[in-house]
């Protein structure tokens, strides 16, 4: 199962990949359509994965939400999320897409420019709560948020303080600041990370982060809060490059399952 891929309109998909080309040089091989991924991902051995959009702006969200669902509709693979922009009618826009089958909410904090405490998405993590669904973030500084005042450890943290029995994940691994966010995934039993871009056996080439910083005992500790992601298929790499990276460490098969599929499940609350 891979956790983190982007499934959305090919009109938006074009201009994130314009944005992450101007701003980092990057290049995408990769289809966006859902047929063609699909295959790609089927190759590689994944079953089901969890279809991420993003609101860059308001009043897109609901459009966007209906669009993911209707391909969930599509295929099997599905596991469709939702997102909301923070000027939107939040509470309306997340109900409307838990009540239409929506497994969580994905939050892509700096392009947002809402961090995850900010309090206009209350209502929303009060629905999560209320529906039983999961939230993903982009809440790190990688891979070129540094100077961003929407994400980082503290912003994070002040979300699962105030939300503590939400499940919330945090993509990257958190990188930059992974050493920190592996802090708060051990001290919070809802916490989540997850492995894309930053586990890439190619990530070295796209941005300043070796994943062999992140120790093999970070995965066996963590294993049953760790999950596998891609980002697909807005990535400058190969697939294979990113489980090539995991694959090499070694890790007991018991970590090894949950790396690659319980654990998702556990993140949307399936067991």
């Amino acid at each position: 199962m891979d956790c983190h891929v982007h499934l959305m309109p090919e009109r938006l998909v074009a201009a994130i990949r314009g944005a992450l080309h101007d701003e980092a040089g990057w290049e995408f091989p990769h289809p966006s359509d859902r047929e063609p991924m699909e295959r790609t991902l089927r190759a590689a051995g994944v079953e089901r994965y969890c279809a991420l959009p993003y609101a860059h702006k308001p009043a897109i969200a609901r459009e966007l939400n209906e669009w993911v669902l209707a391909r969930s509709a599509e295929s099997e693979m599905v596991v469709p999320f939702a997102t909301v922009h923070g000027d939107d009618p939040v509470e309306e826009v997340v109900r409307e897409a838990f009540e239409a089958g929506a497994r969580g909410l994905k939050f892509q904090c700096p392009v947002q420019r809402l961090a995850p405490d900010d309090p206009r998405l209350d209502p929303a993590y009060e629905l999560a709560a209320e529906y039983d669904r999961s939230v993903l973030f982009h809440g790190g500084t990688a891979p070129m948020f540094e100077a961003s005042p929407y994400v980082g450890v503290e912003r994070f943290e002040a979300f699962v303080d105030s939300y503590p029995d939400v499940r919330a994940c945090c993509a990257h691994m958190g990188t930059f600041q992974h050493e920190q966010f592996l802090d708060v995934l051990a001290e919070n039993e809802h916490v989540y990370l997850d492995t894309c871009f930053a586990m890439s056996s190619a990530v070295g080439e796209s941005m300043a982060f070796d994943p062999s910083e992140i120790p093999d005992s970070a995965f066996v500790e963590h294993a049953d809060r760790i999950m596998y992601g891609s980002d697909y298929p807005n990535i400058p790499h190969s697939y294979e490059s990113e489980r090539e990276h995991l694959l090499g460490r070694d890790l007991p098969g018991e970590t090894y399952r949950d790396l690659f599929h319980d654990t998702a499940e556990r993140f949307l609350g399936e067991r």
